[in-house]
């Protein structure tokens, strides 16, 4: 048996749905049955959902996750399937594992030896590193099985198990998305292959999860670094791939060792496992797809609308409610929305005050006829002016401030979660990265809501994004919104510069500092103006209170508030 069939099932599970997740698994393992595949691999912890987070500290969740695991294991007969769950130890330890499943029954486990700790990784406070480094004989081809981090480092588990005769590596990942990812992953592949002179097979799960979108990809890359096979992003599919592992045998010639000068640090030698092979079956030669890599703006694009669309159906909501202001930001939520649940459950709701445009009204209606969804308008003022009736003496001498333009915006908000409360709707909150980076938004008011999807996107790049979509079929967000300056409108010719830096200007300082965490000597060495990076230095360090009381959003990019960057409220510390 020199040609390997594998069904890479790149999957969307759902976090803590062992039943669903366990039928899911069943589901795509007949599908591979239906192709004549030896083996159908699944991502890691498929059965629980990744990250399961805290309902890894509940004994019953383990214990459950276990006989799930063993219940699958007895419905799967003529196929071998390697699927992530969590595996618990003879003290009680638990660990991120692989079932290998053959012949009914789980042949043998895989722990994960490495283990990340870094940006949204946590694993650390659950599991223990793994100590095995297992080969599996198939036939007379000779695999390894190993999870994600364990085939990023040179002189990992991908070093050992090749140099023991691993001719093919499966991998199975819970990888989450973010801008540049996917071209790192590859290369880190690539130098894994190349160095080892082995087959990698790359699942990855897809689907979103709270702040993280998994964007699947899974793919193949053989001895010489080269892509044979590629998934596609933000969709679930089963990727079947024919290996001819005598390539790899006849490019070896002679033993593979560890690329010179490696350390090898990991105690414990490959031990090798023979797994039941089915006997051979005629079947016709598959030729893999390898699926194009999205562009830039189409990827984060994508990744927003899996995220919104997972966040609202696994979480059970009827559909969605928006505060369309006529701006842009509102458009690009509207827009996402839409794509990612369907026009007739997202519901915009136009909330005009005495300082609203006419052009912020025939935006916000042009934009909702183009996407076919629907729009209300409730005026504020009436509220507004009963606000300022009870409040008035206690404002008694003192001038209008930011606080009459803040009861605006919470009387929008109030407005917003009656409807979410009245009939089940999730507010979409339309706050981007920008914004709430420096704490323009107001607490309670345009930040009140569920989901906040454009969290993690900078001013720049909504523009980026809305061109982008518009420029896929008929346009959608209205051309006005794309050149008009960006206002709050709260006040009498109010514009967003009045209070902070052009975003132009503004998006650099802030990736530098918050992505890049340069210090303002070294943003000043990029050319940047001295007064503006130390006001907005500021005014980062002092939003921290605002950005910990705002809902979850959708990471895309590197260092995203919430899960990447966990800073203290109370904080004195001061770097301007």
């Amino acid at each position: 048996m020199n040609a390997l069939r594998l069904a890479l099932a790149q999957i969307n599970p759902t976090v803590g749905d062992l039943s669903g997740n366990a039928e899911k698994i069943l589901e795509y393992v007949r599908k591979a049955r239906r192709v004549k595949a030896d083996i159908a691999v699944f991502p890691e912890l498929a059965l629980t959902g990744y990250p399961p987070e805290d309902l890894l500290l509940k004994p019953q969740f383990i214990s459950d996750n276990i006989a799930a695991m063993k219940k699958i294991s007895r419905a799967i007969s003529g196929i071998a399937v390697v699927a992530g769950f969590v595996d618990r130890g003879k003290n009680n330890e638990i660990y991120n594992a692989a079932a290998v499943i053959a012949g009914g029954e789980i042949v043998d486990v895989y722990q994960k030896v490495l283990l990340p700790n870094y940006g949204v990784f946590d694993e650390f406070r659950y599991f223990s590193p793994g100590r095995r480094f297992p080969v599996y004989r198939f036939g007379r081809i000779k695999l390894g099985i190993n999870i994600c981090e364990d085939v990023w480092h040179r002189e990992g588990p991908a070093c050992i198990q090749s140099a023991a005769g691993a001719e093919c590596i499966i991998n199975i990942n819970a990888s989450p998305y973010e801008k540049g990812k996917p071209e790192t992953r590859e290369r880190v592949l690539f130098d894994r292959c190349t160095e080892n002179e082995v087959i990698i097979a790359y699942v990855n799960t897809v689907g979103g999860q709270d702040e993280l979108v998994f964007d699947g990809m899974s793919m193949v890359v053989d001895h010489k670094g080269q892509v044979i096979a590629r998934g596609r992003q933000f969709k679930e599919e089963m990727m079947v791939v024919d290996l001819d592992l005598e390539r790899v045998r006849r490019s070896r010639k002679e033993k593979i060792r560890p690329a010179k000068g490696t350390r090898q640090p990991f105690a414990g030698r490959a031990r090798a496992i023979a797994l039941p092979c089915p006997e051979p079956r005629p079947r016709k030669t598959i030729v893999a797809k390898v699926e194009p890599r999205l562009k830039k703006d189409e990827e984060i694009y994508g990744a927003l609308v899996l995220g919104t669309s997972d966040y609202v159906r696994k979480n059970g909501f009827r559909g969605v409610v928006i505060g369309l202001s006529g701006g842009i930001d509102s458009s690009l939520v509207a827009a996402v929305a839409v794509d990612a649940i369907g026009k007739e459950n997202v519901h915009g709701l136009f909330m005009p005050s005495e300082f609203t445009s006419e052009e912020s009204r025939e935006d916000a209606f042009q934009l909702a006829g183009n996407l076919g969804m629907q729009i209300t308008e409730v005026p504020i003022a009436p509220v507004l002016r009963e606000y300022l009736k009870v409040l008035g003496p206690l404002f008694r001498g003192r001038e209008p401030d930011v606080t009459e333009e803040n009861l605006q915006a919470r009387i929008r908000g109030n407005f917003l979660m009656a409807l979410s409360n009245k009939f089940g709707w999730l507010v979409l909150t339309t706050g981007n990265k920008s914004e709430m980076s420096v704490g323009y938004a107001t607490l309670y008011g345009d930040m009140a809501g569920g989901f906040a999807v454009i969290k993690d996107v900078p001013k720049t790049l909504v523009y980026g994004l809305c061109k982008w979509r518009n420029s896929i079929g008929e346009a959608v967000i209205p051309g006005r919104v794309l050149w008009k300056e960006p206002t709050a409108e709260l006040k009498p010719d109010q514009k967003d510069t009045d209070t902070l830096p052009p975003y132009h200007l503004l998006d650099p300082v802030l990736k530098a500092y918050i992505e890049e965490e340069l210090s303002l000597g070294e943003i000043l060495k990029l050319g940047c103006d001295a007064e503006t990076v130390r006001k907005v230095i500021g005014m980062v360090d002092r939003s921290e209170y605002k950005r910990r009381q705002s809902p979850p959003g959708i990471k895309i990019t590197a260092r995203a508030f919430g899960r990447d960057r966990r800073f203290p409220i109370t904080n004195r510390y001061r770097s301007y």
